[in-house]
């Protein structure tokens, strides 16, 4: 394959990938400190619907204590599905007044759809296990929270 060719085949593939990673775009996304009882988060904020498409796909690691929060414009069901992501993941749907409404475990690159149990306006995702092995439980509150971009 001639040098050209492979030129034009990665130009090609770059241009296809709009899930391509913030390690391969160079993108980082602001983060927060969130608290839930006396246990500390810091999470990446996705707030717009690209950021929220792509969430924690192609990633292979989180940091301790480390997550991800999706920020809805309104308070309505979600759903959320780990195509092209790595890291077994739970998942805490949130209220806009910061109520867990639910928490769900989910494993790596399976599209099953995990959906909220009513609506909610935010999503965490953590390491999976985070919420279970910090007492973290439904009708606990999550403090810190983002404002939604209207």
């Amino acid at each position: 394959m001639s040098m050209r060719w492979r030129f034009a085949v990665v130009a090609m593939s770059f241009a296809i990938m709009p899930w391509a990673s913030r390690a391969q775009t160079g993108k980082e996304l602001p983060t927060v400190p969130l608290t839930i009882g006396q246990h500390k988060v810091i999470a990446e904020v996705a707030a717009t619907p690209d950021e929220r498409a792509t969430g924690l796909m192609h990633r292979f690691s989180l940091k301790p204590d480390h997550g991800m929060i999706f920020v809805f414009e309104r308070e309505e069901p979600q759903g959320f599905w780990m195509r092209n992501t790595f890291i077994p993941l739970s998942i805490a749907f949130i209220a806009s007044d910061g109520r867990i409404v639910n928490i769900d475990d989910m494993a790596p690159q399976d599209e099953h759809t995990h959906w909220s149990n009513g609506p909610v306006q935010y999503a965490l995702e953590m390491r999976k296990g985070w919420f279970a092995e910090h007492g973290v439980v439904p009708g606990d509150r999550v403090e810190g929270l983002p404002k939604p971009k209207r």
